[in-house]
């Protein structure tokens, strides 16, 4: 009897140090809402949204807020979306969080930091940042040829993460209207992406 709980003991010790991988936390904080497993979850990638939303952002607290607010922002968003890749996901996400606080506040001033002083280590960002980098861009100036009401809603559509139902009350649009707009102005995007490739 105590030999059994001896083993018992050890295997609870083994289940303890197990490691759970990215897809088994996010379906975990999805099925249970138990914020633990999404705080473990992002604690694995804070360095990461730190260090992208320092280099966008440029001020060291407006990073560290930034930071809470994404973590904020996931806690609702993981629920609405399928992941494959989180870290991936997560780098879009942040990234995408921090050029819409950079359009809002345009015109503040800003301290510039070295790249040195940021973490760069190749582990710390996804394989193919700077591909990323340049879709991305390309996107943005993609975005900015679209009619004024395309260029709303598929804002708040794609970059916010609203359903059409809010940026329905948003915009002031119908609903039809709406899903116009998106469908429009993402088509008119695809061709824009293809013409600068």
């Amino acid at each position: 009897m105590v030999a059994g709980f001896g083993m018992i003991k050890k295997l609870s010790s083994s289940l303890e140090k197990l490691v759970l991988t990215d897809a088994v936390l996010l379906n975990l904080y999805k099925s249970t809402g138990e914020l633990a497993h999404l705080g473990e979850l992002f604690a694995r990638y804070k360095a990461l949204v730190y260090g992208v939303c320092l280099k966008y952002l440029k001020d060291r607290d407006d990073a560290k807020d930034a930071v809470m607010q994404v973590f904020e922002k996931l806690i609702q968003s993981l629920h609405q979306h399928e992941i494959e890749n989180f870290k991936s996901w997560l780098y879009v996400t942040t990234r995408n969080h921090c050029l819409m606080q950079l359009r809002a506040k345009k015109g503040k001033f800003t301290e510039e930091f070295s790249p040195d002083l940021m973490e760069n280590q190749l582990l710390l960002h996804p394989e193919h940042e700077p591909e990323l980098e340049t879709n991305l861009t390309k996107l943005e100036q993609c975005i900015e040829t679209l009619i004024t009401e395309q260029q709303q809603c598929v804002r708040l559509f794609y970059l916010d993460e609203r359903c059409y139902k809010e940026v329905a009350d948003t915009t002031g649009f119908t609903l039809n209207q709406v899903k116009s707009y998106i469908q429009n102005g993402k088509r008119n995007l695809k061709l824009c992406m293809e013409r600068n490739d």
